[in-house]
């Protein structure tokens, strides 16, 4: 997908005198989190490989819902991720230490060097299975195989392009995001959907509910795909709130983040995070 799309983003600001909305050039409110952290994984086995160009380009949108990962904050550290770790588009989100292992000849830095950074990607899309080919020759994410498709620029920040394909080790990691969690409603009045990006934490949305300042009580969502979510209720002119649960079971609750005059395709962002 082009990279000309870019939302317009609202931060807004929650205040004990209620929220205030501020352009994209104005400074950020200090983004405050919740208690209690999601810590790393365990380390496991997998394969990693690369899809898109060099730039990055056809990796920004994909399986999870995302519009451009790039104009979204993910930028181009992101993953495809095969099924057995997409889980029906729930690990959207999810953010991934990867290291390559066992390939002296092409991991990066090469034997004796100084270690470089570590690689930390995001799940934004599916590599889909091809069962035409073996999980061994050519279907890397045919299940149950954990694999990873990495942006072409991820990949060779770990491995020579020469390589193509490399064994790895990959555990999960908390996310760190910039500001605070996103909402993008888009739809109509009767039909909602809501993508919620830059979350925090787990970084996998595993529930979203949202509820208005008068006649929306709380109102659970189901999961559209990936990391978009719809509702049928009527969300016009009221104030919204959104209560984030992530994977591990921590929530959220963005109070008011959504002005009474808020707009379809218009991306909000909330004060807090995880």
């Amino acid at each position: 997908m082009s990279g000309s799309w870019a939302p317009l983003v609202v931060l807004a600001l929650l205040a004990s005198a209620g929220n205030v909305a501020v352009d994209g050039g104005a400074p950020a409110a200090k983004v405050h989190r919740n208690h209690g952290r999601f810590t790393a994984g365990s380390w496991k086995p997998a394969h990693a490989t690369f899809y898109g160009g060099r730039d990055g380009s056809d990796t920004r949108a994909g399986a999870c819902g995302y519009k451009d990962t790039v104009a979204e904050g993910y930028g181009l550290q992101t993953v495809a991720v095969s099924t057995a770790l997409f889980n029906g588009g729930a690990t959207c989100g999810a953010c991934y230490e990867v290291r390559c292992t066992d390939s002296p000849g092409w991991c990066k830095p090469p034997a004796g060097a100084a270690p470089a950074p570590p690689l930390i990607v995001t799940a934004t899309n599916l590599c889909p299975p091809n069962y035409q080919q073996a999980g061994d020759n050519g279907g890397w994410c045919n299940p149950p195989r954990e694999h990873f498709d990495l942006t072409m620029p991820a990949f060779l920040q770990i491995a020579e392009e020469k390589a193509g394909i490399v064994p790895v080790s990959y555990r999960r990691v908390p996310c760190a995001k910039v500001g605070g969690i996103r909402y993008t409603i888009t739809g109509n009045k009767y039909f909602n959907m809501v993508t919620v990006t830059n979350v925090g934490g787990a970084g996998d949305v595993a529930g979203l509910a949202v509820k208005g300042n008068k006649r929306v009580k709380w109102t659970p969502l189901k999961r559209n795909w990936g990391q978009v979510w719809q509702t049928g209720e009527d969300l016009t002119g009221e104030s919204l709130t959104f209560r984030v649960m992530t994977s591990d079971h921590r929530r959220h609750t963005s109070w008011h983040v959504l002005p009474r005059d808020w707009q379809f395709g218009v991306t909000y962002q909330a004060a807090k995070n995880f």
